[in-house]
């Protein structure tokens, strides 16, 4: 099992918030909600769905600046 850590970008649009992980956005990691914690969950939903998609083609995510891959179980917790 592998853990995925993205830097997700947040900012304010006509409709609420934008959440974004600017690397993978030509493949549809961008989304929106009308709070920020329902754009982070929406990007969360939609960023599980691309690493599973990657999965079903057999291409890998390698670590970045903005993302950290690691083997070991992680919890990440923002505030």
């Amino acid at each position: 099992m592998k853990t995925y850590l993205f830097e997700i970008e947040l900012e304010p649009d006509e409709e609420g918030w934008r959440a974004f992980y600017p690397p993978l956005e030509d493949v549809g990691a961008s989304t929106w909600g009308a709070t920020q914690e329902a754009a982070l969950n929406n990007i969360q939903e939609v960023l599980s769905l691309i690493l599973e998609e990657f999965a079903e083609d057999e291409k890998a995510l390698t670590a970045t600046d903005s993302l950290t891959v690691s083997n070991r179980l992680l919890v990440a917790i923002s505030r």
